[in-house]
């Protein structure tokens, strides 16, 4: 399978889909429930190979029903692809070769910026901002793909 639009996803009934937010050094992750209504910040993982990457993926996928990806993609203000997107568009192309499952790239610009500014409005210390940003990102991102997907039915 390869990286497909938001409109092409198609799920068979009761599988989630899991959000990723793809960093340097972690991978915030987020999981939707079965009526793909609500994304809900999961845990962070460290990141290292992608082939180590993708095993501990395979297992949450599995142990969660999960049936596709939402992959944050940092574009630049612009549009434009910097390191950071050319680095998520990687990370998809080897997962449509790891792994069957859809895989959805989605604009992320500014979701840290707006979770790290919700934090700071909840007065969230520095060290807790740091433990759950990648996460609370990484659902961000999977939010608005469900909102988008809702409207495309």
């Amino acid at each position: 399978m390869a990286v497909i639009a938001l409109e092409e996803l198609k799920l068979a009934p009761g599988l989630r889909l899991l959000g990723l937010d793809l960093g340097e050094k972690t991978i915030g992750l987020a999981l939707s429930d079965t009526s793909l209504s609500i994304a809900t910040p999961m845990q962070t993982l460290k990141r290292g190979k992608f082939a180590a990457d993708a095993a501990r993926l395979d297992i949450i996928i599995s142990e969660q029903g999960v049936g596709g990806l939402v992959v944050g993609l940092p574009l630049n203000m612009d549009g434009s692809d910097g390191p950071s997107a050319q680095s998520a568009r990687a990370f998809g192309r080897n997962w449509t070769a790891h792994s069957p499952l859809p895989l959805v790239l989605k604009d992320e610009r500014l979701s840290t910026s707006a979770v790290t500014r919700t934090l700071l409005d909840a007065d969230a210390s520095r060290r807790r901002r740091d433990a759950v940003v990648d996460k609370m990102a990484a659902a961000y991102i999977l939010q608005g793909a469900l909102d988008r997907l809702r409207n495309l039915r």
